[in-house]
């Protein structure tokens, strides 16, 4: 029998401010040495090194028995999901800054919301969610609407932008499949390793099919990978699906639209971008639709006991 999730309490939101701030980090990461190392090389990377930890932690743990559990089927597909949104990512950030990539990538909480209420009967959305739905989704055509002159660091930002919804959006479908099959019940490295393979697997492969640039080993590129290793993928994702097993996976989307106001503020201050008033103005409306959908009990409960005093 499944156990009942748990809505977020302190130690849950203190946890995700700082997975939210790790996760806003990577895309600067990445883009500060994209010139020295590819992104789907640097995503590539990464996770084949999580791969690695996590396939012998798990051998050690399980022995043979890690193939026999029945996931494998599940893990197989939510890492392809997981592999296709870091795709995107890697190749919308040559297009577009790493600003406007924290904010469509984190639209995910939106498409989770839309495939739970799909799949899973316990996370059905409420009216008030719904409107969170629309209003996130009238933010992403507001930032749509005025695009600034192309410049070097966003030569395409239309593009790039759109590879960063896709992004979102098969993020949002792998927290779906995760939470609607056996993965939802096994262990956060086993559900990580899935993943981590996967994406170790497709996108080196992937950059070396696309004729992508050899590697330049600076010190800041280094120092950007061993950050992406540690922190993005071994410690912010196996909390992160550690966290899905015992709270509300709508709920926990509560705070994660700080992750991009962090990743706008970040890029605006380390990287120099720009932030023109359509994409505030839209960033502003997806960020308050997802508050909606994310927060819609606790806005519900604390109604009621304003109703009650």
């Amino acid at each position: 029998m499944t156990p009942a999730r748990r809505p977020l309490d302190g130690f849950a939101t203190g946890t995700m401010l700082v997975l939210c701030l790790c996760w806003a980090m990577q895309q600067i990461a990445i883009k500060l040495v994209a010139q020295d190392v590819a992104p789907l090389l640097q995503i590539g990377l990464r996770s084949a090194f999580a791969a690695v930890v996590l396939g012998l932690v798990l051998l050690r743990a399980e022995g043979l028995r890690f193939w026999r559990d029945g996931s494998a089927r599940a893990g197989l597909g939510v890492g392809l999901l997981f592999a296709l949104e870091f795709v995107f990512v890697a190749l919308g950030l040559h297009y577009t800054t790493a600003s406007h990539m924290a904010v469509f990538l984190y639209t995910a909480p939106i498409f989770a919301a839309l495939g739970l209420h799909a799949r899973v009967p316990g996370e059905r959305l409420k009216p008030l969610q719904w409107a969170g739905v629309v209003l996130a989704f009238a933010g992403i055509a507001t930032a749509f609407l005025g695009k600034p002159a192309p410049t070097a660091a966003a030569p395409n930002m239309l593009l790039g932008d759109v590879l960063g919804l896709l992004a979102g959006a098969a993020w949002g479908l792998t927290t779906v499949g995760i939470r609607a099959s056996r993965l939802s019940e096994a262990p956060a490295a086993k559900t990580l390793f899935y993943q981590m393979a996967c994406a170790a697997l497709a996108l080196p492969l992937l950059h070396g099919l696309m004729g992508g640039a050899s590697p330049v080993w600076t010190a800041p590129a280094l120092y950007s990978l061993a950050f992406q290793c540690v922190a993005v993928a071994l410690f912010s994702y196996l909390v992160w699906f550690w966290l899905l097993r015992r709270y509300l996976a709508t709920r926990l989307s509560v705070l994660s639209f700080l992750t991009p106001l962090f990743g706008v503020g970040l890029g605006v201050a380390l990287l120099d971008e720009p932030l023109d008033g359509h994409f505030a103005a839209g960033a502003a409306l997806v960020l308050a639709g997802i508050t909606l959908v994310s927060a819609a009990g606790m806005l519900q409960a604390w109604w009621a006991r304003r109703q009650a005093c």
